[in-house]
């Protein structure tokens, strides 16, 4: 690493993580939150980027500032979250298919275009949701083909369904919980179990959900990481339900993920720069014990 670089959050909105990640202190590394536009004229070659654009709430596409990304890398910057790797986790066809390549456990997916259920060659239940979506809105579980269609003419209507289509997925039966796990470098540095309140099936906090600090199963870490290497993502949220005997099925991933301190009892941002610190120097997660003096 060098003696002295930049490390620069990318983004689009001064969320908590985005000023968390930007606020930790690593010696000889100025830490920084700029918008796409500030990094192209602020970062030097040398200096490090990390991606962090969210899907818009209007939920068909994700933020402005993908061509950012290109221009840091042509001027010498390292990039991490790359563009293809940010598209390939928010958009969850692209996930769908990434995944499926790699042999990765995750429901059966199908994209909807029109707004008719005659295609979707699965078996219900199935659940229905917008590609570009976050935060549980407009995922839906449609119990037969009757309610699918009737859910396919509602959504048609939506500005976000005219753009992108909809995506209909195979129901891996919820249990009321399910494992949110932050990668960071090809490690596991946090991890929640996230609760469904009484009456609902999804787990978003946004709909209610609560957080409970765990330690992930080993089976569980390694099957994030997997999902966040076949996308060629540096640090992403990794959605798991656990499935029985101790398998999980990936359901989505994040690219923008939200993390809180309760992910860890350690200070989980720090460990998540360090991590992506080590990663971008080429320092295998296996190797970190014994090149810490890289970050620290």
């Amino acid at each position: 690493m060098p003696a002295h670089m930049t490390f620069a959050v990318v983004a689009q909105r001064s969320t908590p993580t985005n000023l968390a990640l930007a606020s930790c202190a690593v010696p000889g590394v100025e830490s920084l939150l700029l918008t796409p536009a500030q990094a192209v004229t602020r970062l030097e070659p040398g200096d490090l980027a990390l991606g962090r654009l969210d899907v818009l709430h209007s939920l068909d596409g994700i933020e402005p500032g993908t061509w950012a990304f290109e221009a840091l890398e042509e001027n010498g910057c390292r990039l991490l979250n790359r563009r293809d790797s940010i598209l390939a986790a928010h958009d969850k066809r692209r996930t769908a298919d990434v995944l499926a390549a790699a042999g990765l456990p995750h429901p059966a997916t199908r994209v909807v275009r029109h707004g008719s259920s005659a295609d979707v060659d699965l078996e219900p239940p199935f659940v229905v949701k917008p590609p570009f979506g976050s935060w549980g809105e407009d995922v839906l579980l449609c119990p037969d083909r009757q309610a699918l269609a009737a859910c396919l003419r509602e959504l048609r209507d939506r500005p976000w369904f005219s753009a992108t289509g909809a995506v209909v997925q195979e129901l891996v039966p919820p249990i009321g919980h399910d494992l949110r796990l932050v990668v960071a470098g090809r490690r596991v540095v946090g991890a929640v179990e996230r609760v469904a309140p009484a009456g609902e099936w999804r787990t978003n906090v946004a709909l209610g959900g609560i957080r409970r600090p765990v330690v992930p199963p080993p089976r569980a870490c390694d099957l994030a990481v997997a999902a966040a290497t076949a996308l060629g993502i540096d640090l992403v949220g990794v959605d798991l339900l656990p499935v029985g005997a101790g398998e999980y099925v990936v359901i989505e991933l994040n690219a923008a993920v939200e993390f809180t301190p309760e992910y860890a009892e350690e200070d989980v941002y720090a460990a998540a720069v360090a991590a992506l610190l080590h990663a971008s120097a080429g320092v295998e997660p296996e190797d970190e014990a014994a090149t810490a003096d890289l970050v620290l």
